[in-house]
C-alpha cells in the first residue's frame, strides 16, 4: 500500500507495509525473558565508570537484554567482557548533538566495527535537517548505512524528536530508512524530552514494515514500555531495564 503526504514543500512517498503492533508487543509482554529481548541496556551517561560499564554488561547478560548500549569509549570494555556471550554491544555516535563531520563518523564507525560493536545508534544531522539540507542528510546515514552493513551491524538513526517539527519528523524518518538505517529512533535522553507514543506511531506509520523503530528517552517503568510497544517500537532503549523487568517479575 503507497501512501503520500504533502505539506507546503515536503512530500514523502513510501509503502508502508503492514506492522502489528498489536501483536508484537502482546508476544513482547508475554513474560520478562520476551521483554528483555527487546530492550537495548544503556548506560551513556558522561560519569559513567569502568565499573559501571561492566556492571552494565553483566546485567545484559544475565536478563539477556538485545545489547548493551555504551559510549564510544567503552566499546572495547563491552566488547571483552561479552565476547562469546551471544549479548550484542551497540555503541552511539555522534552523540548526542548530531553535528558531527561525515568523515568523523566514518572514522568512528569504522574503528568502532572494528573493535567488535554489532550495533551503531547514530544521531541525524539535526541542523541540516532543519535546514532543509536533506541530500547532504540522506548522504551522511547512507555513509554509516554502507559501513555497517558491509560487516553485518545494525544501523539506528536517531531523529531527536523533541527537537522537530511534525513535518521533520516525518522527513528525517522517511530520509534515514531511504539511507539504509535498520531502525529510526525517538532520542538520545540528552534534549528536552524523550519517547512518547504519539511519536512512535508518527515513525511507525512512516516506517511500516520497512525497518524497526526504537523508542528511548525517559522510559523507565513497565507501564511506559508497555503504552510505547502498543504505539508500535519493536525495540526499547533504556537505562532503567532491569527496574523494568522485576515488575514483570526477574530476580
Amino acid at each position: 500500500m503507497s501512501a503520500t503526504i504533502s505539506m507546503q514543500d515536503v512530500e514523502l512517498e513510501f509503502d508502508n507495509g503492514r506492522f502489528d503492533a498489536a501483536a508484537f508487543a502482546a508476544e513482547a509482554l508475554t513474560d520478562w525473558k520476551a521483554l528483555a529481548s527487546v530492550i537495548d541496556h544503556a548506560l551513556l551517561k558522561p560519569e559513567a565508570t569502568r565499573d559501571q560499564v561492566e556492571n552494565l554488561c553483566d546485567e545484559a547478560l544475565r536478563y539477556r537484554f538485545a545489547c548493551a548500549m555504551v559510549n564510544p569509549v567503552w566499546a572495547s570494555t563491552a566488547v571483552g567482557v561479552l565476547s562469546g556471550t551471544g549479548v550484542p554491544v551497540g555503541v552511539v555516535i555522534g552523540f548526542p548533538l548530531g553535528a558531527s563531520l561525515a568523515s568523523t563518523l566514518r572514522q568512528e564507525s569504522t574503528a568502532l566495527i572494528r573493535l567488535g560493536v554489532s550495533e551503531l545508534d547514530m544521531v541525524i544531522p539535526i541542523g541540516l535537517l532543519k535546514s532543509g539540507n536533506h541530500v547532504a542528510v540522506q548522504s551522511t546515514i547512507r555513509t554509516v548505512a554502507d559501513l555497517a552493513h558491509d560487516r553485518e551491524v545494525l544501523l539506528k538513526v536517531i531523529l531527536e524528536t523533541a527537537l522537530l517539527t511534525v513535518a521533520e519528523k516525518l522527513r528525517g524518518a522517511e530520509l534515514a530508512i531511504q539511507a539504509g538505517a535498520d531502525f529510526i529512533k525517538t532520542s538520545t535522553g540528552f534534549a528536552s524530552g524523550g519517547a512518547t507514543a504519539t511519536d512512535v506511531a508518527l515513525m511507525r506509520g512512516v516506517a511500516g514494515s520497512r525497518c524497526g523503530v526504537k523508542a528511548s528517552g525517559g522510559i523507565r517503568t513497565l507501564a511506559d514500555v508497555t503504552a510505547l510497544l502498543k504505539a508500535g517500537a519493536n525495540r526499547i532503549g533504556a537505562s532503567s531495564s532491569v527496574a523494568i523487568v522485576r515488575e514483570m517479575g526477574a530476580e
